[in-house]
C-alpha cells in the first residue's frame, strides 16, 4: 500500500474536496489533482450514464464545483446568469407578439452585456474617464464588498481579495456570457426551441471541460446531444485519449517551456536584448499561444468525448494559413463563427450596412479617442467622411463595399475588446481588421491568388505568419508603451551578427529545439498526423495504456519550476 499512498496520498483527496480556492489553479488540466478528480467523476458517471436526467444533474453539480474551486463565490454570477437566461429563453418563445419578443431579447442582451461590461471593463473605463476629465472616481467591486460579509475574503479566488476597488474578473465570464447570448438569440430567430428541463440548460452552460476557456458551444450543437443515449465506442475512446495527451504535450512541453525560459525574459525588458532576439521571442510567442490555447481545447474535446459529448474543433493548423482571412478561418473557430453569426451578419455582413453599423462605428470612434486621448483623430475621421461622400458620388457600388468593410472592422475591433479592456487589444483587433479589408481587394488583382506551386505557397504562409506574429506584439505586451519599446528595439537596434546569433542559440539551445520541433509538427501534412493516430487506435488497449504512461512520464520531466496558467484564463 505504500506505493498507492505515494501516488494517491490522502492529502490530495483532502485538497480536492476542501473549500480552498485557487483562482484557476486547483482543478485545471495540468494538475494531477484534476486527473484524480476526473477518475472519480468517471467512476460515478459509469453508474449514471444511462439515465439522461441523472447524468445532467450529476455533471452539473461536478461542473459547478469545479467552477467554485477556480472562482469561489463568483459561482453566484454564473448561477444567476444561467437562471435569468433560462427564463429569458422561455419568455421569448412564449411571447405572442413580435414587439414583445424584441423587447425581451433586448433586455436579455443588455443583461448579459452588463455582466460582461461590469466585470471586464469597469476599471478600464473608470481609469480612462479619470485621465481624460481629471477626476478621481473608483470602480468599486460591490459583489466582493457584500460577499465578504457573507463568506469571508477567502471565498474569492484572488491573491488580495481585500482590494474591493479592484473589479476581479470571474474565470470564463466571456465564454459563458457568449453561450447565453447565442442561446436566447437562436430562440428569437426560431432556430431552436427552449430547453424544457432547467438542469439540462445548466449543464449546457456550465459543462466543466469547456466552461472557462471554450470552445464556445452553441445550444443547437450541444443540447440535442443531452437527449441522446450515451455512446462511446473503442475508436472514440482511443481518439479521445490522443486528444488529451496531445493537449498536455502542447501545454507542458511546448507552451510552458517557451514562455518561462525565453519569451517572458525578453518581454519583460526588450531593450536588454538585440532587436533580432525580440523577433525570435515573438515567433516563439506565436507557437506558445497556439500550443497553450489549442492544447486546452484538445483536452476539453477529449474529456467531453469520454463522457459521450462532442465539441467542435476549435483550431485547424492556423499557421498553415495562406492569408489573413484563411488564418481567421482556422484560429479560435468558435469565437470567429460566433462573431460572424451574432455581430457581422446582423450588421449587414457582405450585403451592406444597417443602422447598427453606423451606431457601432460612432461608438468605436468615440471610444478610440477616449482611450488614447488622440484628439487629432477627429481630423482623420472627418477626412474619411469626406472621402466616403466623394466615393458615393463617383464609384458604383461604393456604398456596399464601404459598409462591408466597416462591418468587418467593427467585428474585429470588438473581437479585440472581447479579449480585454486595453488600448493594445483594440489596436491588435483593428490591425487584423484592416488587413482583412486590404486582402479582400488584393485577392481580386493578385497574380498569385490561385497559384499553388511550392514557392508561392511557402511565401504566402511566411507573410501571413509574420504579419500575425507582428500584431501579437500588442497582444503580448499589454502594458502601455511596451509595444513601442520592442518595436524601437527591432527597428533601430536589430544588431544582428553571426557571433551574437550563435551566442543566443547556445544560450537558449533547448528553447530553439522545442521551437523547431513544434513548428515542424505543426506544418506536417494532415495525412501524416492521421497515420500516427491510426497506429495508436489500432493498438491493443494494454499497449495504448503503456504508450500513454510513457509519454506522460517523459512529459512531466519537462515541467518547469514555474507553472504558468493557461493564457485564456484571463479572458
Amino acid at each position: 500500500m505504500d506505493w498507492f499512498n505515494n501516488i494517491f496520498p490522502l492529502e490530495r483527496f483532502a485538497d480536492i474536496f476542501s473549500m480552498e480556492i485557487g483562482y484557476g489553479e486547483k482543478l485545471v488540466f495540468t494538475e494531477f489533482n484534476f486527473w484524480l478528480f476526473f477518475i472519480l467523476v468517471l467512476a460515478i458517471f459509469s453508474f449514471l450514464h444511462k439515465n439522461k436526467l441523472a447524468r445532467s444533474v450529476f455533471l452539473t453539480i461536478v461542473s459547478l464545483y469545479v467552477y467554485f474551486k477556480t472562482s469561489g463565490l463568483f459561482l453566484l454570477v454564473l448561477i444567476v446568469s444561467i437562471i435569468i437566461n433560462y427564463f429569458f429563453g422561455r419568455r421569448i418563445f412564449a411571447a405572442k407578439s413580435e414587439l414583445r419578443r424584441k423587447w425581451i431579447i433586448a433586455f436579455s442582451a443588455i443583461f448579459n452585456l452588463l455582466i460582461l461590461g461590469y466585470f471586464k471593463y469597469a476599471i478600464f473605463f473608470t481609469e480612462s474617464f479619470n485621465e481624460v476629465f481629471n477626476t478621481n472616481y473608483e470602480a468599486v467591486n460591490y459583489f466582493i464588498q457584500y460577499g465578504k460579509a457573507w463568506g469571508g475574503e477567502e471565498m474569492f479566488a484572488k491573491p488580495d481579495p481585500s482590494l474591493i476597488s479592484q473589479i476581479i474578473l470571474p474565470v470564463g465570464v466571456s465564454f459563458f456570457t457568449f453561450q447565453n447570448i447565442s442561446y436566447t438569440v437562436d430562440i428569437y430567430r426560431k432556430e431552436i426551441t427552449p430547453v424544457k428541463n432547467f438542469f439540462h440548460y445548466t449543464f449546457f452552460v456550465s459543462f466543466f471541460p469547456q466552461l472557462v476557456m471554450g470552445p464556445i458551444v452553441r445550444a443547437r450543437d450541444f443540447i440535442p446531444q443531452i437527449s441522446q443515449p450515451f455512446c462511446l465506442e473503442r475508436k472514440d475512446f482511443s481518439w479521445a485519449t490522443i486528444q488529451i495527451v496531445k493537449g498536455l504535450v502542447k501545454k507542458i512541453v511546448i507552451a510552458d517551456f517557451l514562455v518561462v525560459h525565453f519569451i517572458n525574459r525578453v518581454a519583460e525588458d526588450p531593450s536588454a536584448y538585440p532587436g533580432f532576439v525580440s523577433v525570435l521571442a515573438m515567433w516563439a510567442y506565436s507557437l506558445h499561444i497556439y500550443a497553450d490555447f489549442s492544447g486546452y481545447t484538445d483536452i476539453a474535446i477529449g474529456l467531453s468525448r469520454l463522457m459521450g459529448f462532442e465539441l467542435k474543433e476549435n483550431f485547424n493548423s492556423p499557421y498553415k494559413a495562406v492569408s489573413v482571412a484563411d488564418f481567421w478561418r482556422r484560429w479560435h473557430k468558435s469565437l470567429g463563427s460566433w462573431l460572424r453569426d451574432y455581430l457581422y451578419i446582423p450588421l449587414g455582413g457582405n450585403r451592406g450596412g444597417t443602422i447598427g453599423s453606423y451606431i457601432a462605428i460612432f461608438f468605436i470612434f468615440v471610444f478610440l479617442i477616449f482611450i488614447t486621448g488622440w484628439y487629432d483623430l477627429l481630423y482623420v475621421y472627418a477626412g474619411l467622411t469626406v472621402l466616403y461622400l466623394i466615393g458615393l458620388m463617383v464609384f458604383k457600388d461604393f456604398k456596399r463595399y464601404v459598409h462591408r468593410d466597416l462591418n468587418l472592422l467593427i467585428t474585429m475591433v470588438i473581437g479585440g475588446l472581447w479579449h480585454g479592456a486595453s488600448e493594445n487589444f483594440v489596436i491588435w483587433g483593428a490591425m487584423n481588421g484592416v488587413a482583412l479589408v486590404i486582402y479582400k481587394y488584393w485577392k481580386k488583382i493578385s497574380p498569385y491568388e490561385n497559384k499553388s506551386n511550392f514557392f508561392v505557397h511557402f511565401w504566402k504562409i511566411f507573410i501571413t505568419f509574420n504579419f500575425i506574429t507582428f500584431t501579437r506584439i500588442w497582444f503580448k505586451l499589454e502594458e502601455d508603451g511596451m509595444p513601442n519599446i520592442m518595436l524601437d528595439q527591432i527597428w533601430n537596434h536589430f544588431n544582428f551578427t553571426w557571433d551574437t546569433f550563435v551566442t543566443v542559440l547556445s544560450t537558449y539551445q533547448a528553447v530553439f529545439w522545442i521551437m523547431l520541433g513544434g513548428f515542424i509538427i505543426h506544418w506536417l501534412p494532415d495525412k501524416v498526423k492521421r497515420i500516427y493516430e491510426g497506429w495508436y487506435t489500432r493498438m491493443p488497449l494494454p499497449l495504448q495504456a503503456v504508450s500513454v504512461a510513457v509519454i506522460i512520464l517523459l512529459m512531466y520531466q519537462a515541467i518547469s519550476s514555474e507553472s504558468p496558467p493557461f493564457v485564456y484564463l484571463m479572458f
